[in-house]
């Protein structure tokens, strides 16, 4: 029998803060909502303030004396993400979870504030930064994590080119958005690289939702969004089902740096959370020391590992 990972073997999570980036809404938020039922603190990291608070308060329904706060977060935006995380350092002596969940899929092309194209700045570019400003608060932590969520799109076509790396001379939605995620994923096994030669407790961990039904799949060009209507009730699963790989990898004694978690069933599509592979290209180290080295010149950000 496959080993049934549920909501229900999320460990009491009392004295422990987590930070979800995008919780007020899909996977975030059930992320959130469940490890404040096993009574972690949590503090929601959004964009709109007003979205925050109605997630807040779902929450607290549903959870009575649950911990919640908030906290504006646009990853869009160095300014924003440098803001953000003097607040968080200037309110919580230590951060146990850091949760990199929010994200953009499929967008028209856009690029941030700052300039980068929009899905390669807000999936990885945005939290590379966030992760940076506020490791120290994780690494002096025992048992402190750093989740990225990733996408099985990660497969799909997917390099990083260097060379276009914001998709100035052409743009594909779908390549993009696969770049982005592939960039999830070098980042967190750099991070575990370097992570594991400092003597910390602290580790990075991977996961990816599977297909789950989400408000992530507004920006589907209308041809898609036809067919994901037709075939939504055969592959996808629900938000809180989506998130039990994040909730495994943020809370499961036995998960490990550097390991990757998604759905066991059909193409990884749905299901109950297991260690799974990635791709070959995201091991390549050569690559993930460049995106890393490149990452930090784009955002200014370098880390205290």
């Amino acid at each position: 029998m496959k080993d049934r990972w549920t909501a229900d073997a999320i460990p009491d999570q009392r004295g422990r803060l987590a930070v979800v980036t995008g919780a007020n809404t899909g996977l975030g938020f059930e992320t959130a909502r469940l490890l404040a039922t096993r009574d972690a603190s949590v503090v929601l990291a959004v964009r709109d303030m007003d979205k925050g608070k109605r997630a807040a308060d779902r929450i607290a329904e549903t959870v009575p004396g649950a911990n919640v706060t908030i906290q504006q977060l646009d990853l869009t935006s160095l300014e924003s993400i440098r803001a953000a995380a003097a607040e968080l350092l200037a309110t919580h002596p230590k951060i146990d979870l850091l949760i990199n969940n929010a994200g953009v899929m499929y967008t028209p092309k856009q690029t941030t504030r700052d300039g980068f194209e929009l899905q390669f700045g807000t999936n990885h570019l945005g939290h590379f930064a966030l992760t940076g400003l506020l490791l120290e608060r994780l690494l002096p932590v025992p048992g402190s994590r750093v989740v990225t969520v990733s996408s099985i799109a990660h497969r799909v076509r997917a390099a990083i080119n260097f060379a276009d790396l914001q998709w100035e001379r052409s743009y594909s939605r779908a390549g993009a958005y696969s770049q982005a995620k592939l960039a999830n994923l070098m980042f967190t096994y750099e991070l575990q690289r370097r992570l594991s030669g400092t003597g910390t407790g602290t580790i990075a961990v991977a996961v990816h939702p599977g297909a789950a039904n989400t408000d992530l799949l507004r920006h589907l060009p209308v041809a898609l969004r036809t067919i994901s209507t037709l075939v939504t009730p055969v592959v996808t699963q629900s938000a809180a089902k989506g998130a039990l790989p994040t909730l495994r990898a943020a809370t499961d004694p036995g998960v490990s740096g550097g390991q990757y978690y998604g759905p066991d069933g059909f193409m990884q599509t749905r299901g109950y959370p297991t260690l799974v592979e990635s791709s070959e290209r995201s091991h390549d180290d050569a690559t993930q020391r460049r995106l890393w080295s490149i990452s930090e010149e784009l955002t200014g950000v370098t880390f205290p590992v």
